[in-house]
């Protein structure tokens, strides 16, 4: 059976029993939440969050620069003034290079994307800090409080990283 014959049926479920509907636009949190989508990572779970509280932007590494045009747009339109980045430990971003996924890329699918930086890393605390500077240097990006934190896929819990207020 195909997962997303898995997921009708559970939504059935979940759409039974709905009663969130009334949920305004905007964050009621104010926050925006740049994670990680390993699936080990639930950032709903991991910061007590409940539907209406907060933009939850996910992509590979949780990298703020690839999530640059949903926070602006998060700031901007719909009131958010905090920003919380969320990497995590065993990341598979540790495990390759841009030379090493474009060269699998070009043998597999005979494409070239050489004009896509895939943005692994070879230190996960500090491509948190990275990722805090990357947002503090933008002039895109309002002038919040943003904390990083990097999460224990093995405890999960989640430590911050720097002092980044």
């Amino acid at each position: 059976m195909s997962v997303a014959k898995e997921f009708e049926a559970a939504n059935a479920n979940y759409a039974a029993s709905f009663t969130k509907g009334d949920l305004q636009l905007p964050p009621q949190r104010k926050v925006a939440v740049v994670a990680c989508m390993d699936a080990r990572l639930d950032p709903a779970r991991a910061l007590g969050l409940e539907e209406g509280d907060a933009h939850v932007i996910r992509n590979a590494g949780g990298r703020v620069s690839d999530a640059l045009r949903s926070i602006i747009i998060s700031q901007q339109l719909l009131g958010t003034r905090e920003i919380i980045i969320v990497h995590h430990t065993d990341c598979g971003m540790l495990t390759f290079t841009d030379e090493v996924i474009r060269g699998k890329i070009h043998e597999d699918l005979k494409q070239n994307v050489d004009h896509i930086a895939f943005l692994p890393f070879g230190d996960l605390r500090q491509s948190v800090l990275d990722d805090i500077l990357l947002l503090k240097d933008s002039p895109l990006v309002l002038d919040v409080p943003i904390t990083g934190y990097l999460y224990e896929t093995e405890t999960g819990r989640i430590v911050k990283v720097g002092d980044n207020q």
